[in-house]
């Protein structure tokens, strides 16, 4: 089928219901899916210590679901035109809640394992079929404030999981957290069903039929999978000093390069790398991952460091972020519109911009006594211009991309955003304890025992221990060990700045590439290419 008559196919055809209506239905399943990658943090020492695992053991619940969810990820769209995208989406929406009440009622860890691996499996699809089900129900014109919606799921969820896991574990269960997908999974299955239809081109390109590729999802399944592990256990197992760390990289390196290579060559590839060819593609392609890195680094610094240094429990670090995730609440249908105004390349590069320049403010308000308000603010700074990404980048990935590439577009996306939640993850907390270690070894030189003002303030200090009760013979060495803690919180408060300025410059870097993309049509939604 050419390309001209899928155009003409997709521009003929209107969804018998109201778009709003599917849209609401779709954005349902993607924020149930996107909570599920963040709401279990919290419980792992809950799971731990009721089904008789070690902490570390307790991990793997969250990486099994990330390995799943990312092979199936970036082959989603080649799914969907195989089997039909309504058919995978309810697919992929029963397996993530039947999945959902296993893991729920899982005697063991390994059964809690095996059912996350299919929860996983089952969420890989949700997300990117969300957002080509609304950029094919909408008119281009209305894409954005569709992506907005969208937006609104991806951005949000993360946002609140582990508060909301927290809040469910401590007063309930942590199976709670698995139980509480069944009824949004079973009545959105039912309006998915009822609501959500093919358009025409897609029922045409099932039709057409497309060869299993054996060879490409081994290559993939290997190479993501052990990337993924690699970055979920890579700072724990001290990165290249394990061998069961080097092996994956090898793994990945060569499964990953050959899959590149065996698709490139494929007629029904089930990942279309040729895709990256197109310039805007390729580059909102990488704009999403760094906005993966930048979302999820943002996500573990700021809880992390208001519960590890500054003495947070995890509700009152989670009320700090929360004013965040309600300026993004407002921003992203504002977004939505100012996307049917203003090209798409000047928002993302005010949002590069802006989030350089909060990254960079926060290298000057992170310190150890922070109050609350400040920390809430800094939390805004923060993600104000995380609103101006999202939609805009989503939409420029869609520049020059032919209507039939809607499900491969999304899945690719969606696959990069994650992955570059993971790097991100992983980056920010190798940054933290090698950077915390090297502070430390330069504050240590100033800690000896002929250092007078050491001495003096191990002295004072000493004395009013002992006028608080604690005993001659302890106050001197509590006293010192009380000034060696501080120091490493110092430290660890120094590669907190530091982590922040690597956020920083790569946010200005991005800001720099947002100007050299392709214009687009605003009031086109970002199909049509200006000259």
């Amino acid at each position: 089928m050419s390309a001209a008559a899928i155009t003409l196919d997709q521009e003929a055809w209107k969804p018998k219901y109201n778009p709003w209506l599917i849209a609401v239905v779709v954005a349902m399943a993607a924020f149930m899916e996107v909570l599920d990658t963040s709401i279990a943090n919290v419980a792992l020492p809950y799971m731990a210590g009721n089904l008789g695992a070690s902490n570390d053991q307790s991990t793997w619940v969250l990486t099994s679901y990330l390995v799943s969810n990312a092979i199936i990820l970036p082959i989603s769209g080649w799914l969907a035109a195989t089997l039909g995208r309504k058919r995978f989406f309810m697919s992929c929406l029963g397996v993530f809640t039947v999945s959902s009440l296993l893991c729920g009622i899982a005697p063991s860890l390994g059964f809690l394992l095996f059912f996350r691996v299919l929860q996983g499996a089952g969420g890989g699809g949700l997300q990117p079929m969300a957002q080509a089900i609304l950029a094919d129900t909408f008119p281009p014109q209305q894409r954005g404030l569709a992506f907005a919606l969208y937006g609104i799921t991806a951005i949000m969820a993360p946002t609140i999981g582990p508060t909301l896991g927290g809040w469910i574990t401590f007063n309930y269960s942590w199976r709670w957290i698995f139980f509480i997908n069944l009824p949004v999974g079973v009545i959105t299955w039912f309006l998915v069903r009822r609501f959500v239809e093919d358009p025409p081109y897609l029922a045409k390109l099932k039709a057409a039929g497309a060869k299993l590729d054996y060879i490409g999802i081994a290559f993939l399944a290997l190479g993501i999978g052990a990337l993924q592990i690699l970055l979920d256990k890579g700072q724990e197992d001290d990165w290249f000093g394990s061998h069961f760390i080097t092996t994956l990289a090898v793994i990945a390196t060569v499964c990953l390069i050959s899959l590149v290579i065996w698709e490139f060559y494929q007629k029904s590839p089930i990942i279309d790398v040729r895709m990256f060819s197109s310039f805007n593609f390729a580059s909102s392609s990488l704009m999403m991952f760094m906005l993966g890195i930048m979302l999820f680094s943002s996500l573990v610094l700021m809880p992390q460091f208001l519960q590890t240094l500054v003495g947070y429990t995890s509700e009152l670090a989670g009320l700090a972020l929360s004013a965040g995730g309600l300026v993004l609440l407002i921003e992203m249908p504002v977004m939505g519109q100012l996307t049917t105004k203003v090209q798409a390349r000047y928002l993302i590069a005010f949002g590069w911009l802006a989030l350089s320049i909060a990254m960079f403010y926060s290298t000057a308000r992170i310190d150890l006594q922070i109050s609350f308000s400040a920390a809430t603010w800094l939390r805004i700074a923060q993600v104000i211009g995380l609103g101006f990404l999202f939609v805009p980048i989503t939409l420029v990935a869609y520049v020059g991309i032919a209507p039939e590439k809607n499900n491969s577009v999304a899945g690719i996306i969606n696959f990069m955003r994650n992955m570059g939640s993971s790097v991100g993850t992983s980056m920010v907390t190798t940054l933290i304890a090698r950077r915390s270690q090297f502070h430390q070894e330069r504050l240590v030189q100033n800690v000896r025992v002929d250092n007078p003002n050491l001495v003096n303030a191990a002295n004072g200090l000493a004395q009013q221990l002992a006028t608080a009760g604690v005993g001659r013979h302890e106050a001197l060495p509590t006293a010192y060990a009380r000034i060696y803690l501080s120091l490493q919180n110092q430290a660890a408060s120094l590669a907190y700045i530091d982590t922040f300025m690597v956020l920083c410059v790569l946010s200005g870097i991005m800001f720099v590439l947002a100007f050299v993309l392709k214009k687009n049509d605003p009031g086109g939604g970002g199909v049509r290419v200006m000259e």
